[in-house]
C-alpha cells in the first residue's frame, strides 16, 4: 500500500505544527508531514474528522464544508442514512464524491459520536484505521488505488487529544494496515490497546 510501481505515494499528508507527527512517521516514506494551511495541499482525497451524523457545522468540518460547498455535507448525510441507518459509528468511514477538482473525494471518518472530548479515547486510531480501510476498499472497487490523501491530526481539535497521543494512535493504525491481515493474540490485543490508551 505504501508504494506503487516503485514510486513513493504521499499517503497521507498530516498537516500539524507539532514535530511529534514528523517523529512518529519519520521512517515511513509514504507519509509526508506538512506544516501549514490544511487547504494548501491538493490531493485525490481529503479526510474529514467528522461526527457520527455527518453534521459539518463546527471546527475543521465547517471549514471543509465551506471550502467544498454545502452539497458535500448533504452527500455525507445521505450516505450515512442509506448505509448506516442515520449514524456512522466511530471506527467506520464512508467516501463521497465532491464537486472540487482539488479534492475529488471526501472520506468521512468520525472521531466522535457528538462534539465532545475524545482526549482519553482510542478514537484517533479507530478513525484513521477506518479511513485507510475505506480508501483501500474504494481502490478495489474502482480498480485503481487512491494516490494521495490529505488528513489532519485526528481528535486534536474539538476532541482535545494531545498531538503526542494522536500521532502514536495514527502510527499504530498505519502499521496495522500496512502489515498482513491477521487476528492478533489476546496478549497482543491488550498490549496494543494499553499502548493506545497511555501514549
Amino acid at each position: 500500500m505504501a508504494r506503487t510501481h516503485g514510486n513513493t505515494r504521499k499517503f497521507p499528508h498530516l498537516l500539524r505544527h507539532d514535530p511529534i507527527y514528523t517523529q512518529s512517521f519519520r521512517d515511513v516514506a509514504a507519509v509526508e508531514v506538512v506544516r501549514g494551511d490544511f487547504f494548501s495541499q491538493e490531493a485525490e482525497a481529503m479526510v474529514s474528522p467528522a461526527n457520527s451524523f455527518g453534521i459539518m457545522d463546527g471546527g475543521l468540518d465547517a471549514a471543509i464544508r465551506d471550502t467544498l460547498g454545502g452539497g458535500v455535507e448533504a452527500r455525507v448525510r445521505t450516505r450515512i442514512v442509506e448505509r448506516h441507518h442515520g449514524e456512522l459509528p466511530v471506527g467506520s468511514a464512508e467516501i463521497v464524491a465532491t464537486d472540487d477538482a482539488r479534492w475529488p473525494l471526501l472520506v468521512c471518518a468520525p472521531t466522535m459520536r457528538v462534539p465532545e472530548s475524545a482526549a482519553h479515547t482510542v478514537n484517533a486510531y479507530l478513525a484513521f484505521r477506518a479511513a485507510l480501510l475505506a480508501l483501500r476498499g474504494h481502490g478495489a472497487t474502482e480498480g485503481r488505488a487512491v494516490q494521495s490523501v490529505v488528513c489532519p491530526g485526528l481528535c486534536t481539535g474539538v476532541g482535545g487529544m494531545s498531538a503526542r497521543r494522536c500521532a502514536a494512535q495514527m502510527r499504530v493504525a498505519w502499521d496495522q494496515l500496512t502489515g498482513p491481515a491477521a487476528t492478533p493474540s489476546f496478549r497482543e490485543i491488550h498490549r496494543v490497546h494499553q499502548a493506545l490508551r497511555t501514549a
